[in-house]
């Protein structure tokens, strides 16, 4: 098929879904601790997440007419919306570092991808709700890698249509402030920094967690509690099975989780957080030859019990300044990789970032952050690699997420300190520049590990491998361009260039970038 006819088809695949599913769609339920309502966060950070689970925003449409004021009430008890993306996603040596084919992997990225969702809120009673969303995200390919040894014809891969929510939600549970969410839902918690993606390998095309939230709102003492227990499958049909079901895993392993999360504003323009997360991973049995993708789940998918102990704190001092600092402490157990030994595990995280607003005409922003991942010491027997949890998603890098491909998997950021500067302004009304600037390293050597260097080596890379003598993992260039209209409709043009450092043996160390165009429009 032609690339003009994927692009012409999206609309009529909306209207043709219009007619047959009106049934079957979701009004997304709000997290208390969305990025949005937390003080001194620029909620344009979140962008980063391609499927953002932020609310949908109001609807003041220029479509104004009877269908529309239909679509979105067609009955007192119904709420229903939609939205529809696209976008081009242009890359090279992304997930290989070398201008190079490895294993005859190609290292040249040319695709669109096109999402669309409809979502609707069934008021059952007067706080009782039952929400559903459905979402259909197809790509058109023109280069890009499937596995080693293969390359991708070009072509239309119309995959599937699943529901990423489907919950029932009761406020004022037994006539108290609690509410509680049953099902398939979003969860946000904190800036999502080891808890916002239930679902990371299948990009952004959806990021929920099948999971029970208890939320209790002490409104006296301005704290909020919350109650998480997860029960996430890695076969996507686990519970409902797509439509046009491709045998997917949507995550590496069977994973079970207990949440117990405080946020706390008991003190002026300041935002405390704490939380404990225990994490169980429990392998799942494939083969590299039962993934339709080219990272098998044989190599990353490991046993492990990881008890997750951490805090935030987020202030405002004025009008110019404010800053946030997160931190966590992992204990517990996890399977190293191909020998099979479960290790003591013992690592430490922590994240922070200072901004700066001129709160100018132009909206100038400067902001400044570190961030440390604890690494593996090949020295002793325990595992200190820090396990980001549920964030496996690009939380300050598209393209860097990629790099971790030839280490642990696409998204599982770890073994890292990261220095980042970078500066925003609005140079017109609706429009906002972003330009950042990463130097990153290495928390631990880890060549003479075979667990790092063989995973990968009959997969992707042949030359896969790291420096004894440096650490340092190179430059990273972003710049972002937005640009929105209105409620409804906004698009970003993402340009990402990251330069290997010595880290990386002479065989991957040549240049990577990441160009992305973007645009959203919700009806």
């Amino acid at each position: 098929m032609k690339k003009s006819k994927a692009i012409l088809i999206t609309p009529l695949v909306l209207i043709l879904l219009v007619l047959v599913f009106p049934s079957q769609v979701f009004a997304a339920e709000e997290s208390e601790h969305n990025i949005v309502e937390q003080p001194g966060v620029d909620a344009e950070d979140m962008t980063r997440l391609e499927a953002t689970s932020t609310p949908e925003p109001e609807p003041h449409h220029h479509l104004e007419g009877a269908f529309l004021d239909w679509f979105h009430n067609p009955a007192d008890w119904i709420e229903m919306g939609a939205d529809e993306r696209f976008k081009i996603i242009v890359a090279k040596n992304i997930d290989t570092l070398s201008d190079d084919l490895n294993n005859n992997r190609e290292n040249h990225w040319n695709f669109i991808r096109q999402r669309m969702r409809w979502w609707q809120k069934f008021k059952l009673d007067e706080d009782v709700d039952f929400n559903s969303r459905l979402v259909w995200e197809f790509r058109h390919w023109d280069e890009g890698p499937t596995g080693a040894g293969q390359q991708r014809d070009k072509r239309v891969d119309f995959d599937e249509i699943l529901f990423d929510q489907f919950n029932i939600t009761w406020r004022n549970m037994f006539g108290t402030p609690v509410k509680g969410v049953f099902g398939r839902q979003d969860i946000i918690l904190g800036r999502g920094w080891l808890v916002l993606d239930g679902t990371p390998l299948d990009g952004s095309r959806t990021i929920y967690f099948d999971a029970m939230r208890f939320t209790y709102d002490w409104a006296e003492k301005n704290t909020v509690f919350d109650l998480i227990l997860i029960h996430q499958e890695a076969a996507e049909d686990a519970w409902l099975k797509p439509i046009n079901d491709e045998d997917r895993h949507v995550t590496e392993q069977d994973e079970n989780g207990i949440i117990f999360y405080v946020t706390n504003k008991s003190l002026e323009k300041t935002q405390f957080e704490g939380y404990f997360i225990y994490k169980n991973d429990n392998p799942i049995d494939v083969t590299a030859a039962d993934e339709p993708v080219p990272w098998p789940s044989a190599v990353w998918s490991r046993k492990a019990e990881i008890f997750t102990f951490g805090g935030a704190v987020e202030h405002r001092f004025d009008d110019h300044w404010s800053a946030r600092a997160e931190g966590a402490m992992q204990v517990g157990d996890k399977e190293e990789p191909f020998t099979g030994r479960m290790a003591d595990l013992e690592a430490f995280g922590f994240v922070s970032k200072l901004d700066y607003n001129f709160n100018d005409e132009k909206k100038n922003n400067l902001h400044i952050g570190y961030e440390y991942l604890s690494g593996d010491d090949p020295d002793t027997r325990d595992y200190e690699q820090f396990d980001p949890l549920w964030g496996e998603w690009p939380q300050w890098s598209e393209l860097y997420v990629y790099t971790y491909n030839l280490e642990t998997m696409i998204g599982e950021t770890t073994n890292l300190h990261r220095f980042n500067v970078g500066h925003s302004f609005k140079p017109a009304p609706n429009w906002q520049i972003n330009t950042d600037y990463h130097a990153l390293w290495a928390a631990e050597n880890t060549s003479d590990q075979a667990r790092y260097a063989y995973p990968w080596y009959n997969v992707v890379s042949n030359d896969f491998n790291t420096s004894n003598d440096s650490k340092f993992r190179g430059h990273l260039f972003t710049l972002w361009v937005k640009w929105q209209c209105c409620p409804q409709l906004r698009w970003h043009w993402l340009a990402e260039y990251f330069s290997p450092g010595s880290y990386y043996s002479q065989a991957i160390r040549d240049g990577a970038y990441f160009l992305r165009f973007n645009i959203e429009y919700t009806f």
